[in-house]
């Protein structure tokens, strides 16, 4: 069976929230949406989203850094939420795997999000109904559309390339090969949900300057060369 699903790089991510913003665009106008916002321009904001970015602080002061982990709906193989679901409203899609929610079914009763272990669930505050990431279905069989856009928009958004979609069954496809060559791994796999998205992981990368790369980018004539680098003209020479 195909097994659509993201992979996402920990190592490229850099948590600029694209694919969040783009994700509840593209839903609030499309099938899935409207999409509620509760008090947004207040002190408690409230709204639905299907994409969400966390970041965490890691390693020990001075040696730290942040690393962001963009988390949706896992379209899980064995989704726990499908069967909890008392109306039959949530249900996964036998021809490409997607975990979607029948809205004309569902009664808002939060089964679903107290079932699903990655907390992907959200309750829409102005339909009084669950909702989810759909992977941008209505994008996948649109005729109208390129082939090349075909896709989730959060994986079109994505400025640095970090998310990856495709079949993970297909042992051919992008997805797979990456999370073959580079241990893509799967968010708490004990729980036997099996998750479809996957994750690269971080690895550390030691970066090497010469003396010589320094001073060059210290001499000064650095800055009046350092435009031609990325295909900008010297300030006098726009004048």
């Amino acid at each position: 069976m195909t097994q659509f699903a993201l992979v996402i790089d920990l190592n490229v991510c850099v948590g600029c929230h694209a694919c969040v913003t783009n994700c509840k665009q593209w839903n609030t106008s499309g099938n899935a949406g409207p999409l509620a916002d509760v008090n947004p321009y207040e002190a408690d904001p409230r709204g639905t989203f299907f994409n969400r970015v966390l970041h965490y602080e890691v390693g020990t002061y001075p040696e730290t850094e942040t690393v962001y982990l963009p988390k949706s709906c896992m379209h899980c193989e064995e989704a726990p939420c499908v069967p909890v679901c008392p109306t039959g409203a949530s249900y996964k899609r036998e021809e490409d795997g997607i975990v979607l929610v029948d809205y004309d079914k569902c009664i808002g009763c939060k089964y679903c999000s107290w079932a699903c272990p990655y907390g992907a669930r959200e309750y829409d505050e102005a339909r009084r109904v669950m909702t989810k990431c759909t992977l941008c279905v209505d994008r996948l069989y649109d005729p109208t559309l390129p082939e090349e856009r075909r896709k989730p928009s959060c994986v079109l958004a994505c400025p640095a390339g970090a998310r990856i979609f495709g079949d993970i069954h297909d042992p051919d496809s992008e997805a797979s090969r990456l999370i073959r060559e580079q241990g893509g791994f799967t968010l708490m796999p004990e729980l036997g949900a099996r998750p479809a998205n996957h994750y690269l992981p971080r690895k550390k990368r030691e970066l090497a300057i010469s003396e010589e790369q320094v001073e060059r980018v210290h001499s000064p004539t650095a800055l009046r060369s350092a435009p031609h680098a990325v295909g900008l003209k010297p300030i006098e020479e726009e004048l």
